[in-house]
């Protein structure tokens, strides 16, 4: 991770850690870059936002800083970060950019920027933007006369990726009446549509956007609201996203919460009873639970571990071949079909298994056996420091002799805020939370809070 960027983009709260300057640099830099690669031809980058209100802020600062670069520019409006990539590489755009802040709080944003390839930057490029950003490369030429950029509306590009997503199911989803709580964000423009072009009958909840209600008390990180949704109304399944629909976690028709553990090994089951589980393995994070482990181990399923991050998860992916990876709170991947996690596109991969097995999401859930699981996040002054105090590391070897082969302790530093996470597995949830406790209890007596 850099100074500006973490594992998911330019992050922070607008107007204090991300600032319209930052994005009119950022841009400045994009542009200038990218037309630098082919002198025949104009640099194109698209732009795709979710619904904040601070979205529009910073995508007019960007336009402004790639169009000053030389750079045209073709706006999407308010999408999806996997349509964004989607139209990347299939448009054939030197780069495309997302404004989102993905699951955090309407006051922040962020700039997630993504390759020719479709796939998130390269550590090389944005270790040169930051060097910008801190104006250690000089000046860019600014574009004069005719060589100035400029700005095209590019709706039809979302249109697009709306049609391949219907493309990709392998079934009608008639007779299925399905939830989806689009968190007030991205999907709100997409996720009914591509439903109710399937035939399903669609209910859909926060899908009514203000630009400071994207996920409060909705979408993946407040479950609990579909699961109401869902017993209430009598769906067969319910799909929750996040702010900008690169994340899924499912709902069964007893009001189950089916999380991205639970999806992989449904999915990676299918997958491999079809033979397209490439390498017969699934790609996982650090963060996903034994549980998953144990019922890959009983169904013969390989498995990889990565850092915490679909980036990290993808770069395995398209290193060894792999097919399926993803993590435990939604970001799923299907490498045949897309380059970063997609929710919209999870949630159909769930729907054609449930329909070709003819089978409930219950019934496919319950072949995995959940592991109770702590997950405490702790606001630090230096999440590093807090991190590597001796002290805390201390605690957590002692806490982790004393779970022996029937748990686990991790800690990892958030890649979005001054966060350290806290988890624990365990046979029982008071154990989980009383160790995590012990750790934290640490972290506190050694001054670390904010």
């Amino acid at each position: 991770m850099g100074k500006y960027f973490g594992t998911d983009g330019f992050r922070g709260e607008a107007n204090v850690d991300l600032t319209v300057e930052h994005a009119y640099q950022v841009g400045r830099f994009l542009g200038w870059y990218y037309g630098q690669k082919d002198s025949d031809r104009r640099c194109r980058v698209v732009i795709g936002k979710d619904t904040r209100r601070s979205s529009y802020m910073f995508e007019y600062s960007l336009v402004s800083g790639l169009t000053a670069s030389g750079a045209d520019v073709y706006l999407l409006h308010v999408t999806t970060t996997p349509s964004v990539s989607y139209v990347v590489r299939t448009e054939g755009f030197d780069c495309g950019i997302m404004i989102s802040a993905s699951h955090n709080p309407f006051y922040d944003n962020g700039i997630k920027v993504i390759n020719e390839n479709g796939e998130k930057l390269e550590e090389s490029v944005i270790e040169k933007i930051e060097c910008y950003l801190d104006g250690e490369m000089g000046q860019i030429p600014l574009a004069r006369g005719e060589h100035i950029g400029r700005t095209t509306d590019f709706a039809a590009g979302r249109n697009r990726y709306i049609g391949y997503l219907i493309s990709i199911a392998t079934r009608s989803f008639k007779n299925m009446k399905v939830a989806l709580d689009c968190a007030n964000g991205s999907a709100s423009a997409i996720a009914k549509n591509v439903f109710d072009a399937l035939g399903a009958e669609t209910h859909v909840i926060n899908n009514e956007p203000n630009g400071v209600n994207i996920n409060t008390n909705c979408g993946s990180t407040h479950i609990e609201y579909l699961k109401e949704y869902v017993v209430e109304k009598g769906c067969d399944v319910g799909f929750a996203y996040d702010g900008d629909a690169d994340r899924c976690l499912a709902v069964d028709a007893e009001g189950n919460l089916v999380d991205g553990d639970v999806i992989m090994y449904i999915c990676g089951k299918y997958m491999k009873e079809q033979g397209m589980l490439p390498h017969n393995t699934v790609v996982t994070t650090v963060m996903s639970n034994f549980g998953l482990y144990k019922a890959f181990e009983r169904e013969g399923i390989h498995y990889e571990k990565t850092a915490v991050g679909d980036k990290y998860v993808y770069e395995n992916m398209s290193v060894y071949g792999h097919g399926l990876g993803g993590e435990q709170s939604g970001h799923i991947i299907f490498s045949k079909h897309a380059t970063t996690g997609d929710g919209i596109l999870t949630s159909l991969k769930v729907m054609e298994v449930i329909l070709e097995k003819k089978q409930t999401l219950k019934k496919l859930a319950s072949e995995v056996s959940i592991y109770p699981q702590v997950l405490k996040n702790v606001r630090v002054k230096d999440k590093k420091e807090a991190q590597d105090d001796p002290a805390v590391q201390a605690e957590v070897e002692k806490v982790a002799k004393s779970l022996g082969d029937n748990g686990r302790i991790l800690l990892r530093q958030s890649g979005t805020e001054p966060v350290v996470r806290v988890m624990v597995e365990a046979a029982s949830l008071e154990t989980c939370g009383e160790c995590a406790d012990q750790v934290i209890k640490v972290m506190k007596e050694r001054g670390h809070f904010d």
